[in-house]
């Protein structure tokens, strides 16, 4: 089985049992038990978005189960960060934020092209020669 890309909106979605795709995102996690990937960033993004939602106790037990073994944690590295500002430069009208520039760096990088995902910005980024590939987005 192929490695797949988690976001930060399937993590949270997983943490918060009231999130409206609370079910797709476990069930999503438990198909790709063992092959799953995130990044150091979407980690950090996900304890704020968390903290600010559920609690930092939620945020620190759902950051600290990611890193135990959940999902192999992936460090954006400084060429990610310069594919994150050619993204940017080149979809200027998406808005497209940091974390998931990286993330779709990092997955390119990776060979990655796998991802569950709850926000449609992974089914528009397109990557590849003549940036005629998309992502396969489990939802």
């Amino acid at each position: 089985m192929v490695s797949v890309f988690v976001d930060t909106s399937a993590w949270y979605a997983a943490a918060d049992t009231d999130d409206a795709s609370h079910d797709r995102a476990t069930a999503r996690l438990e198909e790709f038990a063992g092959h799953l990937v995130t990044s150091d960033h979407v980690l950090i993004e996900t304890w704020y978005l968390t903290a600010a939602r559920l609690r930092a106790a939620r945020a620190e037990e759902l950051v600290n189960l990611i890193r135990r073994g959940i999902a192999r944690v992936e460090s954006a590295q400084l060429a990610d960060l310069e594919v994150a500002a050619t993204i940017a430069e080149t979809f200027p009208d998406q808005g497209f934020s940091i974390v998931d520039r990286t993330s779709w760096a990092v997955m390119e990088r990776l060979g990655i092209h796998d991802a569950i995902a709850f926000q449609t910005d992974y089914a528009i980024y397109r990557f590849g020669p003549g940036r005629r590939r998309a992502f396969t987005v489990h939802s």
